[in-house]
């Protein structure tokens, strides 16, 4: 008895350390549906593969790109402390509205002329 239970603990060991086989046929690996490809060109966007996972989503370019601001509510997008303002949390700064609908990233956002965290989104 102690002698099968020896071999069974052995076998289950062995099982675990053998490598798993993956399926990469994924969502976030297949290539691009012509149907959402077609459904982000009619929205003048751009399919592309953002992220960490590297997963297709429609990126817009937003028309208000770059203009200034202090809110989101003045931006397509949102509005996002540029390069050269002060990014601590609370700091009295404007922004510059977002370029593209892409979110990956890092950002602070502006909300009534006030930076907030930064936050990183991978």
């Amino acid at each position: 008895m102690k002698r099968l239970l020896a071999i069974t603990a052995a076998a289950l060991l062995a099982a675990a350390c053998a490598p798993q086989t993956v399926n990469t046929n994924t969502a976030a690996s297949a290539p691009v549906q012509s149907a959402d490809a077609a459904a982000c060109a009619a929205r003048n966007g751009t399919m592309r593969q953002v992220g960490k996972l590297q997963s297709w989503q429609c990126v817009i370019r937003y028309a208000d790109a770059g203009k200034v601001c202090t809110s989101s509510s003045q931006c397509q997008g949102s509005c996002l402390a540029g390069e050269a303002t002060d990014k601590t949390p609370g700091a009295t700064t404007s922004g510059v509205c977002q370029a593209t609908s892409n979110r990956f990233g890092c950002s602070t956002p502006v909300e009534n002329g006030k930076a907030g965290p930064t936050l990183c989104i991978d």
